[in-house]
């Protein structure tokens, strides 16, 4: 079994290699031009400066005023404890 992850590896590892190659000989310009994926982070994006006096204040500004789905929400410590303890879980087996 493990000759066929070696195989496998391998292979991505060729894979990998030969797209890399196809991409440098692709013009700097049309690298540039492709290569960043540009994402619209509402609020984040518009103008205007932020100064925060704390980070704590920083981070109720951002659970305040940003999607979930950024990232930026504040984590309680029940949150946590049952991560740890799904975690714990699964680790176990359970």
């Amino acid at each position: 079994m493990d000759t066929n992850l070696n195989n496998c590896d391998e292979a991505d590892d060729r894979a990998f290699r030969e797209q890399c190659r196809r991409q440098m000989a692709r013009p700097l310009e049309s690298r540039m031009k492709y290569g960043f994926c540009r994402v619209n982070r509402p609020v984040l994006d518009q103008p205007g400066v932020r100064i925060f006096s704390s980070t704590r204040a920083y981070r109720e500004w951002c659970a305040a005023n940003l999607p979930a789905y950024l990232g930026f929400q504040i984590i309680s410590s029940e949150s946590c404890r049952s991560a740890s303890a799904q975690q714990a879980g699964s680790s176990n087996g359970g």
